[in-house]
């Protein structure tokens, strides 16, 4: 039950996190132009380079299960404010489906915390529970 168990976590941890990877190397690329949707929304494009390091930077630590715990209450926060400041429109039906994705990939990330990264962890090898 416990090598299921630690299976389960490691590809929910990949699932969760993938989006967070693509997200963040998209950026890169599209850099000038998620800056000014950014600015658009109200939200200072100074900050790009932040969200960039927590999605990549965030979103990769999440798949090798380093620093789990403390990541996925990061990553959950930051997905709910960006639930609301992008995507909580209730006349939009379809900002309303990513808003209510976001708010559950928080879920996710919560229950990750709860949970930790499992057996399959850089947290596990180094004997940390962060």
């Amino acid at each position: 039950m416990d090598k299921m168990r630690d299976v389960a976590l490691l590809v929910g941890r990949v699932l969760l996190a993938l989006m967070f990877v693509m997200a963040g190397w998209g950026k890169i690329g599209g850099y000038a132009g998620t800056q000014g949707y950014m600015e658009a929304m109200g939200v200072p494009g100074a900050i790009l380079p932040l969200v960039i390091l927590l999605e990549l930077g965030g979103g990769l630590a999440i798949v090798l299960g380093l620093f789990t715990r403390s990541i996925s209450v990061l990553l959950a926060g930051f997905t709910l404010m960006a639930a609301f400041i992008f995507h909580y429109q209730p006349a939009e039906q379809m900002q309303m489906l990513m808003f209510m994705k976001n708010v559950s990939v928080a879920g996710g990330f919560l229950a990750l915390a709860a949970a930790g990264a499992g057996a399959f962890s850089l947290d596990a090898r180094l004997g940390k529970n962060w």
